[in-house]
């Protein structure tokens, strides 16, 4: 009895506990500003809790994986191809991989030298990537060639094939050219002789000239011997404006060394044999990080 009566005080009260109606008011200035600080608020403040917290479960899937779960898109889509190691993988880089291994097949079946090639005259070869050292040795003096390899090969022309013969046809072989600094090292001193040297491209294949350089020095300067970095203070020497008599001696003083036309030719032959094995090796690189190992 008691019970019933507690409740239907209860009852009699709920309506006095509801607030009253609003009334729409016109706007005044305050109220405006309230309301554009009100459209300027935050998303997360607008949104109600109910709906907030349910994003943010959506978003950790219940398993940690923060907003990946959101942004990965669904296994078996279009474009999507499922492998299980959880990266990346679509068709596109299905038909790269294919067209990588192609292209490996036919640069191994063109390339000419399974091993890189010697060059005569005594000459050490080091290799460190794609840079190479020639290191020879004679009494009293230390020789040695420095290149890279990395843009060795100069840009071809593009010829129209002749009639009667094919666009294949006309594809000479790539060849690389890479400019080379010379350092000649005496026993009893402490400068280096060091001769930067390059290909001219009109020399490049040139026939018929007796006696023609294939190469030319560019610069001279002394070096302190044994310091990996250079000095730009010490004094070098641009050819463009120097006496040929002097010159001359120059190209005499490195052939007696064994930097001539030959051991030119024969540089051109290893340089273009490294920049293709290392050419191949970037394509195998290149296989595995687009392919799903």
């Amino acid at each position: 009895m008691l019970l019933t009566q507690a409740l239907r005080a209860a009852a009699a009260l709920r309506p006095a506990l509801r607030p009253p109606p609003r009334r729409l008011l016109p706007l005044s200035s305050s109220s405006s500003s309230s309301i554009s600080s009100f459209s300027s608020a935050s998303p997360r403040a607008l949104l109600p809790p109910p709906l907030a917290r349910s994003l943010w479960q959506l978003g950790r899937g219940g398993g940690g994986g923060g907003r990946t779960a959101l942004l990965r898109p669904r296994r078996g889509s279009a474009g999507g191809v499922s492998c299980g190691c959880g990266g990346l993988h679509t068709e596109g880089d299905k038909a790269f991989a294919q067209f990588l291994t192609d292209e490996i097949k036919e640069e191994r079946k063109i390339q000419k030298h399974k091993a890189l090639p010697k060059v005569s005259g005594g000459w050490e070869l080091e290799v460190h990537g794609t840079e190479a050292r020639l290191v020879r040795k004679v009494p009293g003096e230390k020789i040695t060639v420095t290149f890279n390899i990395n843009n060795s090969i100069p840009p071809s022309a593009d010829d129209e094939p002749q009639e009667g013969q094919k666009a294949d046809e006309q594809e000479p072989d790539l060849t690389s050219t890479p400019n080379f600094v010379v350092e000649v090292i005496k026993d009893d001193t402490k400068q280096t002789l060091v001769l930067d040297c390059h290909y001219p491209e009109d020399e490049i294949g040139s026939e018929g000239e007796e006696e023609s350089d294939i190469f030319t020095i560019r610069e001279v300067s002394f070096q302190p011997t044994g310091e990996s970095d250079w000095k730009d203070t010490n004094y070098t020497l641009n050819t463009d404006s120097l006496d040929w008599a002097l010159y001359d001696h120059l190209m005499d003083f490195l052939a007696d060394r064994g930097v001539d036309n030959t051991f030119a030719d024969e540089l051109i032959e290893l340089s273009t044999a490294l920049e293709h094995q290392e050419y191949i090796k970037f394509l195998e690189d290149l296989k595995s990080f687009v392919k799903c190992q």
